[in-house]
C-alpha cells in the first residue's frame, strides 16, 4: 500500500545547491557536487499563472491557464563563499598559511556568470505526518532572479537571502518535485 499523499510540513532542516553542469535533450541532467546552504532558515516557493479568457456573444466562452514562472526565496543564517560561486559566479582564491590564511571571493565582469543550479530542501525527520519520514522540495534548474541580499547589520546578525526563477529541464521537463519519504533521507 502506498504512503499517504497528504501531510503537514514542519520546518526545514537542510538545503543544498548543486551546479547544473549538463542538461542535454533526452539525456539525464548532470549536477556537480552538492554544496550545503549553511543555517537554512526558510525556503518559500511561489509561482505565476497567466490566464487567457475567450469572450464572444457577450459571454465567457473558455479559459486557458499556463504556468509562466516558479520562483524560490531562500534565507540562510551563514554566508558561504562556495554558495555564492554556485548561484552568482565568481571565484574563490585561498592563500596564506597558518594565521595568515585568507579566502577571497571575487566577482568580476568576466566571471559573473549566473550559472544554473539545483536546490533541494528537506524537513527534519517527523516534519511530515509519517513517523520517521520527511519531505524534500527539489527545484531542478534555477537561475538567480535578483542579486543576493548580502552585507552587514548594525549590532545584529546579518542573514543572507536570494531569489531564483525556475526553468524546466531540457532533459525531462521537470521544474519542481515534492518527494515524500517513509524513512527520512539525507540530501545527496
Amino acid at each position: 500500500m502506498p504512503i499517504s499523499r497528504v501531510t503537514k510540513l514542519y520546518s526545514v532542516q537542510d538545503a543544498k545547491i548543486a551546479p547544473l553542469t549538463s542538461d542535454p535533450s533526452g539525456g539525464p541532467a548532470v549536477y556537480g557536487t552538492s554544496i550545503d546552504v549553511p543555517g537554512i532558515q526558510e525556503m518559500t516557493i511561489s509561482g505565476e499563472i497567466e490566464v487567457k479568457q475567450l469572450r464572444g456573444d457577450n459571454t465567457k466562452l473558455a479559459t486557458n491557464s499556463a504556468i509562466t514562472n516558479i520562483e524560490v526565496a531562500v534565507t540562510h543564517a551563514k554566508l558561504s563563499l562556495d554558495v555564492l560561486v554556485a548561484i552568482l559566479g565568481g571565484a574563490v582564491t585561498d592563500s596564506g598559511t597558518g594565521s595568515t590564511e585568507v579566502s577571497t571571493w571575487d566577482l568580476t565582469s568576466s566571471n559573473a556568470t549566473l550559472p544554473p543550479f539545483k536546490l533541494e530542501g528537506v524537513t527534519p525527520p517527523n516534519g511530515v505526518d509519517i513517523v520517521g519520514g520527511d519531505l524534500h522540495w527539489v527545484l531542478h534548474k534555477l537561475t538567480l532572479s535578483a542579486f543576493p541580499d548580502l552585507g552587514f547589520a548594525n549590532e545584529d546578525y546579518r542573514v543572507v537571502s536570494f531569489t531564483a526563477s525556475a526553468d524546466p529541464l531540457i532533459a525531462n521537463g521537470k521544474w519542481l518535485s515534492a518527494v515524500m519519504n517513509e524513512t527520512a533521507a539525507a540530501i545527496v
